[in-house]
């Protein structure tokens, strides 16, 4: 395989790639989409709030131009009609404000996978580089990001050019109406306009879309060494965990060696388990674990266990149990207490001049 191939784009990105990209905010995103999710978010709470809104700005109307005769314009009455103006407008705008901001924000998350890009606001320099900013200027990226804004405002205005067609239509400018009739032609003017602009922007920001995330998932491909380099990290970063994990056996699998010396007794299955008891009285609940292993190791905690006089006991269905149940530096499970028990008391009696010299053993390795 040439060096050539081997520096060509040709493999999709990996997941490290896809979360790296997406913390430094290089993900597909579309304005088009948040100016499409708030205006059609406007439109929807406009729809539940524009009556009790106009009702609203109607009174406050009546109530200001029926009090001016009571209440003449001057420097200390105005803050009261701003204020009053201002709640009016405010209680009609904060729903629509609230809706839109929402909407943004949740059209944000669904373009970013809901992740914080926690790079993305960093400085860089090469924002200041005039060479990398005439190459943004004349990218093919940008022709097509003025291509779809030519696209937008070509949109729009058959947008407006067919609603206003549609409105010169109407009856309102042809024949006599009612003046009732204004509040549902204005409506239906609104309605018929809106419903346009937001079919011609869902398409746009469609074709925004795609392009982002085309483009985006062009920017990311990755070379065949560049695959090859990640693997090898990551292969090399698995080695070290499990080195350090080897370690950690090895060093537990030493310290459970060590504590044969200073057991009551270890109950084996009898080749394949073996398990290393302790109990002191006054000081332990139940006897502990201090040991377990099978196969080879089990055979290692035997030879030890002979090697330090410890007693042996034969018994496969408790030492299976302890094996599968138990914890090593836990005392053993409620359920074989009674088993236990009985195993140590035959010990006990069998054993004493072993258990004779385990105290003093015991006060040695404790000092």
């Amino acid at each position: 395989m040439s060096d050539t191939d081997n520096d060509q784009k040709t493999e999709k990105p990996t997941a490290k790639k896809l979360s790296e990209a997406a913390d430094q905010g290089q993900f597909a995103k579309a304005p088009e989409l948040s100016v499409l999710f708030s205006l059609a978010a406007a439109i929807a709470v406009l729809g539940f709030t524009a009556n009790a809104t106009a009702q609203g700005v109607a009174e406050y109307a009546v109530g200001i131009f029926s009090s001016f005769a009571r209440s003449p314009v001057e420097a200390s009455t105005v803050p009261g009609y701003l204020a009053d103006l201002m709640r009016t407008i405010g209680t009609g705008l904060l729903p629509v404000l609230l809706a839109c901001a929402c909407a943004a924000a949740l059209v944000g998350g669904i373009q970013s996978g809901f992740q914080i890009a926690s790079k993305a606001v960093r400085f860089k320099l090469d924002g200041l580089n005039p060479v990398a900013g005439f190459q943004r200027i004349f990218s093919k990226n940008t022709l097509i990001k003025a291509g779809i804004d030519l696209l937008k405002l070509i949109a729009i205005g058959f947008t407006l050019y067919l609603g206003a067609r549609t409105l010169l239509a109407d009856p309102l400018f042809t024949a006599p109406v009612e003046a009732a009739y204004l509040g549902t032609f204005i409506n239906n003017a609104a309605l018929s306009f809106f419903s346009r602009l937001l079919l011609s922007l869902g398409v746009i920001a469609a074709l925004s879309y795609a392009w982002e995330k085309y483009r985006t998932g062009q920017d990311l491909m990755m070379t065949r060494q560049e695959v090859k380099d990640e693997a090898k990290n990551s292969e090399g970063d698995q080695q070290v965990k499990g080195a350090m994990r080897r370690m950690a056996r090895r060093l537990m699998q030493k310290q459970m060696l060590d504590s044969v010396a200073t057991a009551d007794v270890v109950v084996t299955n009898p080749t394949h388990f073996a398990v290393v008891l302790k109990y002191e009285r006054g000081r332990d609940k139940a006897p502990v674990i201090l040991a377990k292993g099978e196969n080879r190791f089990a055979l290692r905690l035997k030879a030890l266990a002979a090697q330090h006089g410890v007693p042996t006991v034969e018994n496969k269905p408790v030492a299976r149990m302890l094996f599968a149940l138990g914890e090593v530096g836990e005392s053993i499970p409620p359920e074989l207490y009674q088993a236990v028990a009985e195993i140590l008391a035959v010990v006990y009696r069998t054993h004493r001049f072993y258990f004779h010299q385990l105290k003093t053993r015991r006060l040695e390795a404790a000092a």
